[in-house]
């Protein structure tokens, strides 16, 4: 049986890409930071704020999200959603993502 540490530092490594398309997909509706964590949760995909927070800020400096403050329920939140070019960019990654997996299943049923 393999080492579980080694299969969580896989799981993680395997996680971190597949937050990437999940946080993408989720923002092709404008959503703040609580709404997207939920609905990522809400999907099975549990990210913990000193993740996600970093993450939003990356993408934005990649061009692939906008953000903007505004009042909400008397509270200023910061509001996110994919730009064109991160529309663009979900769409190619979803196209590899799908090759991918197309391609692991080939191969893992080969061996059955």
């Amino acid at each position: 049986m393999p080492d579980d540490d080694i299969f969580e530092k896989l799981r993680v490594e395997l996680r971190r890409g597949s937050l990437i398309v999940a946080v993408l997909g989720a923002l092709r509706e404008e959503r703040y930071g609580y709404t997207l964590r939920q609905t990522l949760e809400d999907a099975g995909l549990p990210i913990d704020e000193g993740a996600l927070y970093p993450l939003l800020r990356r993408l934005e400096a990649q061009g692939l999200l906008t953000s903007e403050w505004r009042e909400d329920a008397k509270r200023t939140k910061r509001f996110y959603r994919l730009s064109p070019a991160g529309m663009e960019t979900l769409a190619r990654l979803l196209a590899e993502w799908n090759a991918i997996s197309a391609s692991i299943v080939r191969i893992a049923e080969k061996d059955q």
